[in-house]
């Protein structure tokens, strides 16, 4: 690339785009008709329209970024498509077995409307941010409207299930956490890079390892006891782990001490074992965790506070589907009830497509978090390549407390899977950062051709 031209460069990094933004359409096409034909033993009515709507989606997300930032990376937008079509086709799948099984309604067209409205309002922040600095003068504001939406959810309803996530405001809802983890990202990054030489001051040694001065301990300490209090009052262990783990990865990045690592995983295992040993509704999610095959006991014999079956289900799924899975459309997912088109939804895929689905799934979210901690690399300014890691650290975090809790390497947590799960306000919050990343990745890109490009000074001469 060294040698091309900015429009030639720009040119052949939208031309890749354009081509597997084709080959996403036809994978979760390819998808939806074999769905189908293994359920019903015909094309699905609405394959045309699917096909369609993919494909327009796909074109109106290409253009947007042609348009305003042709320099950004080629894979970050053709990756969040795929695993958008993938979540289509499985609650398009899911939608005939809930509603034979419970009557219950259909999902997928709601989920569909919600992918235009994040499509349309990434392409909508590419075009009106053109420099993802300015977000650095608000970032104080920023965070106080983190912290208002992070605190409304305690004072609502708990939902059905327990936790207190959402903010409801007449027929509609939503779910502040998957805002906040981008409001926290950009906060942080505007933070640290104004107090990184303080926060790197040397302090004392402990056992080999230099501490951070307790002086500097005051944000670690704020953030761990906000996210305890999140996690107590709002019974939201994933938003509780993200939102903490994020300032930690964050800090880690800027500073370079390892320091941070040790006392924020220490703060995160003390706060996590007494609230899970005290919370009711976290305490019974730990115990599910602990013994999720008990719930098949007598009910005198369950330990205390076990009810749900989810847990053991799930494990069930993944053994069901082994390497191979039974094939899409061929398997029972809708045995683990309401969450198997939330958080449950990759037991889906481990399932109907095995673990060979499931790796493939994970594969995608790791290349789009290499995607961001490539882009963290090649930012010159200090604020874009701490909001790239905190983006990146957010989703990374997000995919890893969900696929652990579904197969029980966690708690469960409740959170949605980024793209493949229903949640309106997951695919809205997520469609967002990838509007993000693509503007830091097309202002780094542009930078650096410039530097490419710029004139060689002329060397000196020596004087005679």
């Amino acid at each position: 690339m060294r040698g091309l031209r900015p429009s030639t460069v720009a040119g052949a990094r939208r031309r890749t785009e354009a081509l597997l933004l084709v080959l996403v359409v036809v994978i979760a096409v390819f998808g939806h008709a074999n769905a189908g034909l293994a359920m019903n033993g015909e094309l699905p009515t609405d394959l045309a329209g699917f096909a369609i709507s993919l494909t327009l989606l796909s074109l109106v997300g290409h253009l947007g970024v042609r348009r305003f930032a042709a320099y950004a990376d080629p894979l970050i937008l053709p990756l969040a498509m795929l695993l958008t079509g993938l979540g289509l086709v499985l609650l398009h799948r899911l939608d005939q077995s809930y509603i034979q099984r419970y009557g219950a309604e259909a999902n997928a067209p709601g989920q569909l409307l919600w992918t235009v409205i994040g499509v349309a309002s990434c392409v909508l922040v590419v075009a009106l941010l053109k420099d993802h600095r300015f977000l650095q003068r608000f970032i104080y504001l920023t965070m106080a409207v983190a912290l208002v939406l992070l605190i409304t959810p305690a004072f609502m309803p708990a939902d059905t299930y327990g936790a207190k996530r959402w903010i409801f405001i007449g027929p509609f809802s939503l779910q502040p956490g998957e805002f906040v983890k981008i409001m926290i990202a950009v906060f942080f990054a505007g933070y640290l890079v104004i107090h990184r030489d303080t926060l790197a001051l040397a302090g004392r040694k402990f056992l080999g390892m230099r501490l951070p001065p307790m002086r500097q301990l005051g944000p670690i300490i704020t953030v761990w006891i906000l996210a305890m209090l999140v996690l107590v009052f709002e019974r939201d262990l994933g938003t509780s782990l993200i939102f903490f783990g994020v300032f930690v990865v964050m800090l880690y990045v800027a500073t370079e001490r390892t320091s941070w690592i040790v006392c924020g995983v220490l703060m995160a295992a003390v706060g996590a074992f007494v609230v899970g040993s005290t919370e009711p509704h976290v305490k019974n999610r730990v115990e599910a965790w602990l013994n999720p095959m008990a719930i098949f006991l007598p009910e005198e014999q369950r330990p205390a506070g076990l009810i749900s079956d989810q847990s053991a289900q799930a494990l069930f799924s993944f053994g069901t589907g082994g390497l191979s899975g039974t094939g899409l459309g061929q398997g029972n997912p809708e045995l683990i009830k309401f969450a198997g088109r939330t958080d449950f939804i990759l037991t889906t895929v481990g399932e109907e497509l095995g673990l060979a689905g499931v790796m493939a799934v994970l594969v995608l979210y790791a290349l789009l978090v290499q995607r961001g901690l490539r882009m963290a690399l090649g930012a010159r300014d200090p604020f874009g390549k701490l909001l790239a890691v905190g983006l990146s650290a957010a989703l990374a975090l997000q995919v890893f407390v969900v696929a652990g809790g579904v197969t029980g390497l966690i708690p469960l947590t409740g959170k949605a899977l980024p793209f493949l799960a229903k949640g309106g306000s997951s695919l809205l919050a997520n469609w967002i950062m990838i509007a993000l990343l693509l503007r830091i990745s097309d202002s780094a890109e542009r930078q650096r051709e410039a530097d490419t490009l710029a004139p060689a000074e002329p060397p000196a001469t020596l004087a005679a």
